[in-house]
């Protein structure tokens, strides 16, 4: 296998969701008076919308990383992986600020400007958590033996 189970691309969205509900709901409550409850309801309503298209866009870009350039995800060099979170943030601005203005009651501007703190706290998450986690979990291939043994990788 190339590229990762459905069972790990979901161990991997959820991971990244949990952990990143407990570090950014702390901050955002501090940078916008809200309280804590108030806080983590509106990170968690951004995160599940996040949930359902993390795996679809990760999926995406990984076939087509590895249809152009041939490589796993885990060998993916940083500055690709810069690209990928980029790109990830920006595609969940354009799912998730209707919703800080419906939810959280801001204005389009106020919500973009919180979207932009979003976005650049999550950026640097998303690159240091997916280093992480290619350590951790890196790809399996199968040889034709059956077995399987982790891919190499460059990070």
């Amino acid at each position: 296998m190339t590229l990762r189970s459905t069972r790990e691309r979901i161990i991997q969205t959820v991971t990244f969701e949990v952990v990143g509900i407990a570090l950014v709901s702390p901050l955002y409550a501090t940078v916008s008076g809200k309280t804590a409850i108030a806080s983590i309801a509106l990170i968690t309503l951004l995160s599940i919308v996040i949930v359902t298209w993390s795996p679809v866009f990760n999926t995406l870009f990984d076939l087509l990383e590895r249809h152009f350039s041939g490589r796993l995800a885990c060998q993916r060099p940083h500055g690709l992986r810069m690209f990928h979170a980029s790109m990830h943030e920006i595609s969940a601005i354009l799912l998730t600020c209707p919703l800080l203005i419906w939810v959280g009651g801001y204005s389009l501007g106020a919500a973009l400007s919180v979207n932009v703190g979003l976005t650049l706290t999550y950026t640097i998450y998303t690159y240091l958590f997916h280093v992480a986690y290619d350590r951790l979990r890196p790809v399996r291939l199968r040889n034709e033996a059956g077995t399987e043994t982790a891919s190499p990788h460059r990070i």
